[in-house]
């Protein structure tokens, strides 16, 4: 059996972990790379084995990151099966669409405007191209032993990052190999705690936060001061979301702070047309998340949602105070750019980062104290004001993925610390060895080992 890392090696986005076994190949996310141009030109290279020769796909989430290239595997040659939970399903095709959608009006766009460096700029894929996925998708309920193929199965437990994320547990060759997917935060805001393994041979952690902790600060007080303040100066807030879980988290509190009567009364906008369906989900696999039964409808009508390209520019000319939830959360792409090209350079502008920012990205430049940023081909002075809500990440920090890690029943002969950068990875290396003893390793892109 081997092992051989395709993506989500030294980076935290690109998400491709190959398992080879008995001449069949499983492939553990098929994500999109993302951030500095050196990742994202990755998108565009073949994958060093033939698409057709993989048999199945196992999905932990729907983030970009983790399931962003399968338009592409499909349409080079990839025809088995694709297996996830049903609310993975439902987000993957919320995902897929809006991404083939954004980057078919970005290439349009650079063929009007002439700021690609490409003679004919070109989308990754296209609608048509995605819609080819959809079929070969195989929904799984959590908890449940699904066997793939003889002698090899697969159980989906909860992971706590966004709403349908599983950690994967693979049995094969008398084996078990656990995947953890993104792993969510024990105290998050709408999502339940991750299911911890108790048996593993061998696991393959992520490390996005392996270096951090997050800060035991109130992000919700932390809202309510941003908020008014920009109110106060007369300003707008712009906050680039994640359409999925995290935007809902931010609707959330909000709505909470709203009820409590601690911030003023201006539009509440959402601008993400697929943040506004994911509430569909949300609304439809309650046992995923702890919003009660009503709570979902009536945080809704509290907000202004925007559905159409219109309403973005109505909503961006108009000006009065307001507050506006746009994606991309990295700011890589979307709504949030058009709102960016106008308020960014307005120091009453108040920008908060709410998520984690992966290098290269605009929202990572931004954190840095970046005094420009390009958009559209076009740089624009930043004078807004750049501040940061920790607190509101989906990603667990040090100390929740040492705690993931707690239950194990019996030391794994080997874990991997994927999907981080190096940094982060090795300091998470250095203190699982410090409090499990376990031997880790951190593999580097298209390294291959024998389990």
């Amino acid at each position: 059996m081997k092992v051989r890392f395709l993506g989500g090696a030294g980076t935290v986005t690109g998400s491709k972990t190959l398992i080879e076994s008995n001449g069949i190949r499983i492939l553990i996310d098929c994500g999109q790379f993302q951030g500095i141009k050196t990742l994202r030109e990755l998108n565009w290279q073949p994958l060093p084995i033939l698409p057709s020769s993989i048999d199945y796909v196992l999905l932990t989430h729907g983030h970009l990151d983790h399931c962003g290239w399968l338009p592409r595997l499909v349409n080079q040659g990839f025809e088995g099966k694709i297996y996830c939970t049903s609310p993975t399903k439902d987000i993957t095709k919320l995902i897929l669409l809006d991404s083939a959608k954004i980057q078919e009006e970005e290439a349009e766009r650079a063929n009007k405007e002439h700021f690609s460096k490409h003679e004919i700029a070109e989308p990754l894929y296209n609608l048509e191209q995605t819609e080819e996925v959809f079929p070969l998708f195989r929904t799984v309920k959590p908890d449940d032993e699904v066997a793939l193929d003889a002698g090899i199965s697969a159980t989906f437990r909860n992971a706590g990052h966004i709403i349908g994320a599983s950690s994967i547990e693979l049995k094969l060759e008398n084996k078990t190999l656990v995947f953890s997917g993104d792993i969510g935060r024990d105290d998050d805001v709408l999502m339940y705690a991750p299911v911890k393994p108790k048996i593993a041979d061998y696991i393959f952690l992520e490390s996005t936060y392996g270096n951090r902790i997050h800060p035991d600060t109130d992000a919700k007080l932390e809202l309510e001061t941003y908020i008014n303040n920009t109110y106060e100066a007369g300003g707008t807030v712009i906050i680039p979301s994640f359409a999925v879980e995290r935007a809902q988290s931010i609707m959330y509190l909000l709505w909470q702070l709203k009820k409590e009567d601690k911030i003023p009364d201006m539009p509440y906008i959402i601008d993400t047309p697929m943040g506004i369906n994911v509430l569909e989900v949300f609304m439809n696999n309650r046992n995923w998340h702890k919003l009660a039964g009503n709570d979902c409808e009536e945080m809704c009508k509290m907000f202004v949602m925007n559905t159409d390209y219109e309403e973005t520019m109505n909503t961006i000319f108009a000006k009065r105070p307001k507050v506006v939830i746009a994606a991309s959360g990295m700011i890589t792409g979307g709504r949030v750019l058009s709102y960016l090209e106008h308020y960014i350079s307005l120091p009453e502008t108040t920008v908060i980062i709410v998520g984690y920012q992966a290098e290269g990205t605009r929202g990572r430049k931004l954190l840095e104290g970046a005094t420009e940023i390009k958009i559209f081909g076009k740089f624009y002075p930043v004078l807004a004001k750049i501040l940061e809500i920790e607190g509101l990440s989906a990603h667990g920090d040090q100390n929740d993925l040492l705690n993931w890690l707690s239950a194990l029943q019996t030391s794994p002969q080997k874990v991997f610390l994927v999907h981080g950068e190096n940094q982060p990875a090795d300091e998470l290396r250095l203190k699982i060895q410090e409090r499990y003893g376990y031997h880790c390793s951190v593999p580097l892109m298209g390294q291959e080992f024998d389990l």
